[in-house]
C-alpha cells in the first residue's frame, strides 16, 4: 500500500473512530424483537439507495409489517419521495422472510461461528446473499464479517489491495476478497469492522450503513 494512503486513513480513522465505535455499540445493542427489520432493510438494499432502503424499513416497522402482514409493495414503490428498485420482488421477499422468521431465528440463536451462520443464511434465505447475510448479521452485532459491497471494492482497488474490479463475484470470490479485506484491517491496524464504517463514511459522508 502507499504510504500517503496507509497515513490518509490512519488520520481519518483517529478523528472518526469514536463515532465509528459508538455506531457499531448501536448493532450490538439491537435488542432480538427488532433482528427481523434489520433482516428486511438488508433484503431491500441490493442495487437501492441505502438511505431509502432505511427509510422503507422504518415504516415498516411503524406499520408493524411484523405483526401484521400487508402487501409492502406500494411503500416500497413509493416512499418519501423516493423507492427501492425491484420492488416487486422485494417485496415477495419480505413476505417470504415474515413467514420464515421462526427458523431464521433459531439458527440466529444457536450459531456461535459468524462466518457459519452467514454462509447457512445466504444458503436457506431467499433474497440473501454473502454480501447481504454479511450485512444483516453485522447490523445486529455479528462483526466477525466482511460486507463486500461496492464501496469496499472501490477501496480495495484504489489502495492497490485488489488489482482491478471484478465482473461479477461468485461465493468463491466472495471470500477472497474477504480474506483481502482482512488482511488490509490487520496491516493498518484497524478491526475489520471499524475499518468497513470508516471506507463507507470516506464514501457517503456518513457512518450510517
Amino acid at each position: 500500500m502507499d504510504p500517503a494512503a496507509k497515513n490518509e486513513l490512519l488520520e481519518d480513522y483517529a478523528s472518526h473512530r469514536d463515532a465509528i465505535r459508538a455506531r457499531l455499540d448501536e448493532f450490538r445493542a439491537v435488542p432480538p424483537d427488532r433482528w427481523f427489520y434489520e433482516l428486511a432493510y438488508c433484503l431491500l438494499t441490493p442495487q437501492s439507495s441505502a438511505r431509502q432502503c432505511y427509510l422503507v424499513a422504518q415504516e415498516l416497522e411503524r406499520r408493524d409489517f411484523f405483526g401484521a402482514a400487508f402487501d409492502p409493495t406500494p411503500l416500497l414503490r413509493s416512499h418519501e419521495g423516493g423507492y427501492v428498485r425491484f420492488h416487486n420482488t422485494k417485496a415477495e421477499r419480505l413476505l417470504e422472510a415474515r413467514e420464515a422468521w421462526p427458523r431464521i431465528a433459531q439458527r440466529l440463536h444457536d450459531h456461535d461461528d459468524d462466518k457459519a451462520l452467514r454462509n447457512r443464511l445466504a444458503e436457506t434465505v431467499k433474497g440473501l446473499g454473502f454480501k447481504e447475510a454479511s450485512h444483516f448479521l453485522r447490523n445486529i452485532g455479528r462483526t466477525e464479517l466482511t460486507i463486500v459491497d461496492r464501496h469496499i471494492l472501490r477501496n480495495l482497488v484504489r489502495l492497490g489491495v485488489l488489482p482491478e474490479w471484478p465482473p461479477s463475484i461468485s461465493r468463491r470470490r466472495y471470500l477472497e476478497i474477504e480474506a483481502l479485506f482482512e488482511d488490509l484491517a490487520y496491516t493498518l491496524g484497524i478491526p475489520g469492522d471499524e475499518l468497513d464504517l470508516l471506507l463507507w463514511r470516506r464514501e457517503t459522508g456518513f457512518v450510517l450503513k
